[in-house]
């Protein structure tokens, strides 16, 4: 009865939000080029500011959902798989956070006891390092 059925429920969210998309793509219902895409994900961004301000949990949640199946669309544009990229993304966050557990450990502190600011400073070190490689 739609163009979207049969697209299961069950799915991983990023993988049924593509396959929706790449349907009612199918159609005709997608963007061409990447600009309005990128400007729909800032406007779902600030929305999801918006419902912060208002301090709404269910609208928050409602936003971010928007804002997530936005880039989901902006990945499926440049032909690149969300779950790969977020995997991709979660395993840098995974190696950069060890390196700094490292760092505290081997200066004779623990992470328990390390403060937020100090994280950060290494973190940033440590994606400097990285950058220049």
């Amino acid at each position: 009865e739609s163009i979207l059925e049969g697209v299961p429920k069950n799915l991983p969210g990023l993988l049924r939000s593509r396959r929706i998309q790449e349907k009612a793509a199918s159609v005709g219902f997608d963007w061409k080029e990447a600009e309005p895409i990128i400007s729909k994900v800032e406007e779902e961004l600030a929305e999801v500011h918006d419902a912060i301000n208002r301090r709404s949990k269910e609208e928050i949640t409602m936003e971010i959902g928007d804002l997530i199946f936005s880039i989901v669309n902006l990945a499926r544009f440049y032909e690149i798989d969300p779950e790969s990229a977020l995997n991709k993304s979660t395993n840098k966050f995974i190696h950069r956070f060890n390196q700094i557990e490292k760092h505290i450990i081997n200066n004779g502190g623990s992470i328990e006891e390390s403060d937020l600011e100090t994280m950060d400073r290494l973190w940033n070190q440590i994606k400097k390092s990285e950058k220049n490689k």
